[in-house]
């Protein structure tokens, strides 16, 4: 592992964002791509921070008798729409979220976890729901903004605000040598997917905490969280309710 992470150590200098992830060529085996979705609710609730972000920036948004929207963005095999939608109800909250992607195998991953009254899922993208003229109390996304490239980033936050009566939390990985060590040496269990080798990816493909912020148009404010994280937050203080 010493030789495998001494070496990355050159390669995350900068962002790799020539790199491709397996799961994201068309022609991956669908086999290893459902399990890749099926394990993501682990490596999620191992170290996406979502629980915390739930506790500071949702809960409180969340109210016992007026139903709150949430969208999430790139929301993969839906494993945290749905469990964003169990919390709330967990604490007796009223949310309804809508999870979109516009990859059709994961859409149809996301269908195959069953209805649930307060999730939908959508195979679409940010750009079709803005020009339906959709709007939601807070949006979000989880490990996308690694896949923007410099160009793509101010359009992708551009069109979250838009799809926002308020409150934007974009989540993703924070790019470190210490993470890429982690994450190889924790990662071996993940046999049978993408996990590991797309993991590894996507921490050369994300922003440090700089990187970001110096992306980032104004009006938006970046915060490094444990483990290794990014939250880019745009929330305004009186955001617009549902009439």
């Amino acid at each position: 592992m010493a030789t495998h992470t001494t070496a990355a150590v050159g390669m995350l200098r900068e962002r790799d964002t020539h790199a491709v992830e397996e799961m994201d060529r068309p022609g991956c085996d669908p086999a290893r791509l459902d399990r890749t979705y099926a394990q993501f609710s682990l490596v999620n609730r191992a170290v996406a921070g979502w629980r915390g972000i739930y506790r500071t920036h949702l809960r409180p948004l969340l109210s016992t008798d007026r139903v709150t929207t949430l969208l999430d963005i790139g929301c993969g095999g839906g494993d945290l729409a749905v469990l964003l939608a169990a919390w709330a109800a967990r604490d007796r909250r009223q949310l309804e979220v809508t999870g979109i992607d516009p990859d059709r195998r994961a859409f149809e991953f996301a269908l195959r976890r069953g209805r649930l009254d307060a999730v939908t899922f959508r195979q679409a993208s940010t750009a079709e729901l803005a020009a339906e003229g959709k709007r939601y109390d807070v949006v979000i996304s989880n490990h996308v903004l690694h896949h923007l490239g410099a160009a793509e980033l101010p359009q992708f936050l551009a069109e979250s605000a838009l799809l926002s009566r308020g409150t934007v939390l974009h989540n993703d990985i924070r790019r470190s040598p210490a993470a890429y060590a982690l994450f190889y040496a924790g990662s071996w269990p993940f046999r049978g997917s993408f996990i590991r080798a797309d993991g590894l990816t996507s921490i050369r493909r994300s922003y440090t905490t700089a990187e970001l912020r110096a992306a980032a148009p104004p009006g938006w404010a970046v915060a490094p969280r444990v483990p290794f994280r990014n939250l880019l937050t745009r929330i305004d203080l009186e955001p617009e309710r549902p009439r």
